[in-house]
């Protein structure tokens, strides 16, 4: 391969990293505010309950928005790591991938890596909300 080619997979792969990286540190956020409102309310919880449910809903969008961004940009790697030497331009536009079924916001929100951490995130606090009440 040329080096061209490899300083431009390179930097496709370092903007995929941080995208899988940004949404690692969602679901720790995640947890992490979830716990802290359980921790802070105590017993108002049981009439103010529907609060909790609103920074899962943010950080399950955000989580999917990067996981889409992240599959945009694995598309664009795949395309790059076909193309040859001469063609290398160093485009990071992932504008042509984004159309694609699985890169899409919706198809992200419910693809497995998110519907099983944010569901049973989801059930757990509609348990605990619910024996709390």
């Amino acid at each position: 391969m040329e080096e061209p080619k490899i300083r431009h997979l390179e930097m496709i792969q370092e903007v995929i990293s941080r995208m899988a990286n940004n949404s690692f540190a969602l679901k720790g956020w995640t947890v992490t505010l979830v716990a802290g409102i359980f921790t802070l309310s105590g017993d108002a919880i049981g009439t103010n309950f529907w609060f909790l449910f609103i920074p899962i809903i943010i950080f399950w969008g955000l989580d999917a928005f990067y996981l889409s961004k992240e599959r945009s940009y694995r598309a664009l790697y795949k395309h790059v790591s076909g193309l040859n030497p001469d063609q290398i331009d160093f485009n990071m536009d992932t504008i042509s991938f984004s159309g694609i079924k699985k890169n899409k916001l919706w198809s992200c929100l419910i693809s497995p890596t998110e519907l099983f951490f944010y569901l049973p995130l989801s059930a757990l606090s509609g348990i605990i909300i619910f024996i709390i009440t």
